[in-house]
């Protein structure tokens, strides 16, 4: 039994631990922190308003995927589209007008950046000499080809690996609606990369990796179902796989959800359309029974193919997973509108049970099941193809997490629900206040240092063991916090 007095002391302790936590979230200190934060990285870490994956503390090295120089930057995230969204996100939440600018700086950098194929490559170069290099739609005061110089040979490769050009033109979108559509310059160039992501789309509704120029070539068998191969080599072809049905770092998943969105934002029919293909090729390309799985990617026979040399014709346990997160994503969406929307959950249930009877022994999945013997394939540090996982490369994951309990009980929970009962997108809901984001922010606040910037200890990757930085400033972790201490302001101002 508690005694009195110790109710009173531990009532005291705890009303003057809620009063010091409160005045530590005074709304004053949390905007300056935020705008200091957002000062340092829109003049500091910016270029021409882009970003890299990291820096150095003293900024005097760069990063994406590769050690960059002064002028360059990066597109996948949590390169420059992702910095933009925390912005934007955070402006949401704050209605703080600098993120809104710095917001915009970074649509800039990304209209610089987009190329003629409508999409965009890894990173954008400002450097005079690497620009030339590439056909950039923009130019406005930016190095332009020389007089007579040919376009011909310029790089104008966009590519859908990794969230790049979607999440570039995922970003503009979202900022063209917060600008009721009334900035031109961001409004076209949205709709531009939509109208090419939509003409480079293949007849069966899939996306390739990358591609350069609109396909115009005619593909047979439109409807071809996936299926195996008689016989598949051991050997890595060294063969381009750029124009593959790529499913791989959930390229078509990324173009499909993007679909769907630009048709909730422009409300055109021709980007559900789009959507729709895409959900149909999905389905042709579910393996047969007894391997109801997806590969990374497909030849134009609906086969597993190889691509690089780490990643063989084979059943995979990575992407799977985005993929029947899509597929319930576009029944969510379309049920109410689309009769035959059920369709997109048919291949689920087959799929979770072979995946289910595949888990590694540790709860896991093998990213690779070979064709036919369902055996998990790996690689050794020479690349060889092999079946054991005690010698891997370090750069790949050979092994993933698997989440199949949670689609078995997002599955589940869609079959249960009324068609005009399932949940919708809709506006990003500010997180309440509470005593646990109180102590995120305090810390959040504290940890920075007088530039405004976040410090954390860590190496840069592409620089070599030699390399002796010890602490690196994060695009991620910045876009994080950015985004917290926004919430917390919109809480309070809710308040």
């Amino acid at each position: 039994m508690i005694s009195p007095f110790f109710r009173l002391t531990l009532a005291a302790f705890s009303l003057q631990f809620g009063i010091a936590a409160c005045q530590a979230q005074e709304p004053a200190e949390v905007r300056e922190s935020l705008e200091r934060a957002v000062n340092f990285f829109r003049t500091q870490a910016a270029v021409h308003g882009g970003y890299v994956y990291q820096y150095s503390s003293d900024l005097s090295k760069r990063e994406g995927e590769g050690a960059v120089g002064p002028d360059t930057v990066w597109i996948e995230p949590p390169g420059t589209p992702a910095v933009g969204q925390a912005y934007l996100t955070a402006y949401q939440y704050s209605q703080d007008s600098q993120l809104l600018e710095a917001a915009k700086e970074v649509a800039q950098a990304l209209i610089w950046g987009q190329l003629e194929s409508g999409g965009w490559d890894n990173q954008i170069e400002f450097a005079p000499e690497q620009r030339r290099k590439y056909r950039y739609r923009n130019s406005d005061g930016l190095p332009v080809a020389k007089d007579g110089e040919s376009t011909s040979k310029k790089r104008n490769t966009t590519t859908f690996d990794d969230n790049k050009s979607q999440s570039a033109c995922r970003f503009l979108m979202n900022l063209d609606q917060v600008l009721g559509f009334k900035e031109a310059e961001i409004h076209e160039a949205a709709i531009y990369a939509l109208n090419a992501f939509s003409k480079v789309q293949y007849p069966n509704g899939a996306w390739p990796q990358r591609y350069s120029q609109f396909m115009t070539a005619e593909i047979e068998h439109v409807s071809l179902r996936a299926s195996f191969p008689e016989d598949w080599s051991r050997e890595y072809p060294a063969k381009k796989y750029g124009e593959y049905y790529t499913l791989n770092d959930r390229s078509i998943c990324d173009t499909v959800l993007l679909m769907l969105d630009a048709w909730l934002v422009y409300e055109d029919p021709n980007y559900l359309a789009s959507a729709q293909r895409g959900g149909d090729f999905l389905i042709l390309a579910q393996l047969p029974a007894p391997q109801p799985g997806w590969a990374q990617q497909y030849d134009q026979q609906m086969h597993p193919a190889w691509a690089r040399k780490f990643e063989p014709p084979a059943v995979t346990g990575g992407e799977s997973q985005a993929v029947m997160e899509t597929l319930m994503s576009l029944y969510r969406r379309l049920a109410v509108h689309q009769e035959d929307a059920a369709k997109y959950l048919v291949p689920l249930p087959s799929a979770l049970e072979y995946y289910r009877r595949s888990q590694l022994p540790n709860g896991k999945l093998a990213r690779f099941y070979e064709i036919k013997t369902n055996r998990p394939l790996f690689f050794d540090r020479d690349y060889n193809l092999t079946y054991r996982d005690d010698d891997l490369p370090t750069h790949y994951s050979f092994i993933v997490t698997s989440k199949l309990d949670r689609l078995q009980r997002q599955y589940d929970e869609l079959l249960s629900t009324p068609v005009e009962k399932l949940k919708q997108p809709g506006p990003a809901r500010i997180p309440e206040r509470s005593s646990a984001t109180a102590r995120k922010v305090t810390q959040i606040i504290d940890q920075m240092d007088s530039r405004g910037a976040w410090v954390e200890k860590g190496r840069l990757k592409y620089y070599g063991q030699e390399d002796d930085t010890a602490e690196v400033i994060s695009s991620k972790t910045f876009s994080e916090n950015i985004i917290a201490l926004a919430a917390w302001l919109g809480a309070s101002s809710q308040d």
